[in-house]
């Protein structure tokens, strides 16, 4: 359950920060709204995982998740390029947190 829960928190983590980059400095209401929702769920979440799952391990699948996504949609939505090395890095990052989550 605790892995569930973390795998939803760094989704989560990738909303919050998503709606915080068209916040707009917390200018535009419903970003901002739901930046303040997401973040709130996304760390409620981890800190829930933590009980179980080591704090090292929990904290860098949450956020590996979470800014694998960011980039993932950042790309697929045109507001940042996608070239061959992005994709090689973002590979990385998502092949060390399975590394983590296979040898814990």
């Amino acid at each position: 359950m605790a892995w569930l829960v973390l795998i939803v928190s760094g989704v989560l983590e990738a909303v919050w920060a998503t709606a915080l980059g068209r916040s707009d400095g917390f200018s535009r209401l419903v970003p901002t709204v739901v930046f303040g929702v997401a973040v709130v769920l996304s760390m409620v979440g981890l800190a829930y995982a933590m009980r179980t799952l080591p704090t090292g391990t929990a904290y860098a699948v949450w956020v590996g998740i979470g800014a694998s996504l960011t980039v993932a949609y950042a790309m697929v939505t045109g507001v940042e390029p996608v070239s061959v090395l992005r994709l090689v890095f973002l590979a990385m990052i998502i092949g060390g947190v399975v590394g983590l989550k296979a040898v814990h």
